[in-house]
Order: structure tokens, then sequence, then C-alpha cells
């Protein structure tokens, strides 16, 4: 099996290379965005005791309503460019975006940043990972 490895490689160098450039490329771009923008529960955490950092949930309403985060703001993601305004006294604080798994709060941390907030940041795993994590939410 390994010879027919070897053998493949051998015969194959363009495919092999091309397959290692996209690998490599896709590696680093998951370990940029992992690192980059998101805090975990803990780190989220110590960011609103610390700094009084500001929650913002981004999901719907009826959501938020079910459980969010003690003290978040709730502006639902689609209505965000249009309330930006609510959170400019919020600018020099952290800001954590949460949603709800945390794969759709980049869109949301896109348009903060083109807003002038510098210090936001999402929540990696959203409100799944906040609950699974055992933290206190509040029901309204």
């Amino acid at each position: 099996m390994i010879d027919q490895l070897f053998e493949f490689v051998q015969n194959h160098p363009l495919l092999v290379g091309a397959f290692l450039l996209v690998l490599t490329a896709w590696i680093a771009y998951e370990v940029r965005n992992s690192a980059a923008s998101g805090v975990t529960s803990s780190q989220a955490t110590q960011l609103i005791n610390r700094e009084d950092a500001v929650v913002l949930d981004i999901r719907e309403a009826g959501d938020f309503k079910a459980g969010h985060i003690a003290g978040a703001r709730n502006i639902p993601q689609s209505k965000l460019e249009g309330r930006l305004n609510e959170l400019d006294k919020f600018k020099d604080k952290p800001i954590i975006v949460a949603c709800k798994h945390g794969q759709s709060s980049g869109i949301a941390l896109a348009k903060l940043a083109k807003g002038g907030f510098e210090r936001a940041v999402k929540l990696k795993g959203g409100m799944t990972q906040w609950q699974a994590d055992g933290l206190p939410v509040v029901k309204k």
C-alpha cells in the first residue's frame, strides 16, 4: 500500500503539490480565524467582569427571550446596520457578539468593524456552547 502511495506521488507531482497547497491554505485559514476574533465562554466571562464588556446577542427576539446572557443587548443580525448607533456609547469597551452556534457572528463582526468598533469579538460556539458550559442564562 505504501509503495502505491509513493508511486502515485512520483507519477503525479502537480496533483500532489496542488493538494498540499490547498490543505496548507485551509489549515492556515482555520487557525487564523479561530484565534483572531473568538473568545471562549470563560474568556467572555472575564471580559464581562474585568472590562465591563457588552454582550450583543444577534439572535431573533424569540430566541433571545428563551434564554440569554445576563445584561445582553438584543439586536437581530438583520437589523444591526440600522441600529449600530445604539452601541456608539460602547465603542471604547469590548463587545462580545453572541449568536446561536457561533457561526453567523462573523457577519456581525464585519458590520461592527465597519462601524468603528475595534474591540468586537465573537463568542466561540455561541449560546449553545455557553449553555453547554453550564453558565447561567436569563429568561424574559
